[in-house]
């Protein structure tokens, strides 16, 4: 299972000034967090409440259906094409660069197995956008459209230009080659679905984009990979199980949300950084970071109080940001919290070769990059504790499906606890809606002409 050290946050190791006395915090919150878990878990089904992706791990029916059509495109397509922006596509980055060979999409068909290359298109910049499609066949492609609404106007808009291409470009049974991933019943998206009989697959009920990696928005594409959805989602369960226990003694999310919470509010410490040490898990950063600032950036808090509240995640990979970050966190100002996610054992060893006898190299022969990388870990975590600077760390024993289930699911948890800790609404995200109102005005959306007025009014001073 996951092992988490929060050796680093101590007061006894840091200081009175910057750390915790944990288990005197633990003791005192420990009624706190089980009457959050009670609740969390109480009203989880509830319509409305957003707490529906608590239940992602137990849906063998989608499992199934995955699986299924997972197996009838196999070996069909060259490449996938992923279209989703925010928690439809960072989830799937994520897990998809973790668990695939790094350089997957320069592999052979046969090194891959008859599975198809994949891509990402989460923004909507046209260079990008058109450099990939110069260079990809969508005669031998699959489109996964991802939108939960049907009018995510970012998503839409390449929906709409990859489709036109292929009518031009493909035989008649294009319609074939296009799935879509949205809600049950209702959405320009659906209804697409409906007219042009595409496959369709659901965005669950109460389950928010940022909180979805787990559902038909992930595992969709993670199947069509060939990566075992099965293991990911035994992985999510078994957190689950670990989650639901109501002593913080023995609950990982539950610890590290308080810790979280405790150093903001307490000690200043409201930037979240997150520091991967390998670099298969280096988008597990971005997906957090949406998770935690989306969740826990809040105007106003349940009793209606303006609070302005939230901590800043900052994204970071080791050991790569111990040449770009580091000096600032070791003295800049203490205002951080690292979290380290540790891998026990990489899939591979790299062996130094002893070739050298200088005295400035002879210290690596023999040694393995394995080695350097678990030790370039310890001293960035001991530097930062030498200069007081609290630090956590998540170790997993290995990167697979079933830790990843595990370690994710664990932080979806953490968050959870933690809004509930800061007395937010979790899930909602009205900063976000606001901004995407703005741009369905300035592109001239029937509805939101008044607000385009108001709009180009502020613009223009």
């Amino acid at each position: 299972m996951l092992k988490f050290d929060y050796h680093n946050v101590q007061a006894s190791i840091i200081g009175a000034e910057n750390g915790l006395e944990v288990e005197k915090e633990f003791e005192d919150y420990k009624d706190c967090i089980a009457k959050i878990i009670d609740e969390l878990y109480a009203n989880k089904d509830e319509r409305n409440a957003w707490k529906k992706w608590m239940n992602l791990g137990y849906d063998e029916d989608t499992l199934w259906y995955i699986n299924e059509f997972a197996a009838e495109v196999k070996d069909k397509y060259e490449n996938m094409l992923v279209l989703g922006i925010g928690g439809s596509s960072l989830g799937g980055k994520a897990i998809s660069h973790a668990i695939l060979n790094p350089y997957w999409n320069s592999l052979s068909q046969e090194q891959r197995k008859g599975f198809p290359r994949v891509f990402f298109i989460d923004n909507i910049d046209p260079d990008t956008i058109n450099g990939l499609l110069n260079i990809i066949d969508l005669r031998k492609t699959l489109i996964n459209v991802i939108t939960k609404s049907g009018s995510t106007a970012e998503i839409m808009a390449i929906y709409m230009i990859i489709k036109d291409k292929m009518k031009k470009e493909c035989d008649d049974n294009y319609r074939e080659s296009i799935v879509v991933t949205t809600d049950r019943n209702v959405g320009v998206l659906r209804q697409l679905a409906q007219q042009e009989g595409y496959k369709a697959f659901e965005v669950p009920d109460d389950v928010g984009g940022r909180f979805s990696v787990f559902s038909s928005v992930g595992l969709l594409p993670f199947a069509v990979l060939g990566i075992d959805i099965k293991e990911l989602l035994r992985g999510v369960r078994d957190a689950d199980k670990l989650a639901q226990n109501r002593n913080i003694y023995e609950n990982v999310a539950a610890q590290n949300a308080l810790i979280h919470y405790l150093l903001d509010t307490k000690k200043g410490k409201n930037l979240t950084v997150m520091m991967p040490y390998s670099s298969r898990l280096k988008y597990l950063s971005d997906w957090f970071a949406q998770l935690w600032a989306e969740s826990l950036g809040k105007e106003y808090n349940l009793s209606g109080e303006k609070v302005n509240i939230g901590p800043t995640p900052v994204k970071a990979l080791g050991v790569t940001d111990q040449h770009s970050q580091l000096q600032l966190y070791n003295e800049g100002p203490n205002n951080k919290i690292i979290n380290f996610v540790r891998v026990e054992k990489f899939d591979t060893t790299l062996n130094i070769p002893d070739i050298f006898q200088y005295t400035g190299l002879s210290y690596l022969s023999g040694k393995t990059v394995n080695e350097l990388i678990n030790a370039e870990a310890d001293a960035t975590r001991v530097t930062l504790t030498d200069y007081k600077k609290p630090n956590v760390t998540i170790t997993i024993p290995q990167v697979n499906e079933y830790y990843l289930g595990q370690l994710m699911y664990t932080f979806m948890m953490q968050t959870a606890i933690t809004g509930a800790l800061y007395n937010i609404d979790t899930f909602n995200q009205p900063g976000v809606e606001q901004a995407k109102n703005y741009t369905y005005a300035l592109m001239g959306r029937v509805g939101y002409e008044e607000s385009a007025r108001i709009l180009k009014e502020k613009m223009e001073v």
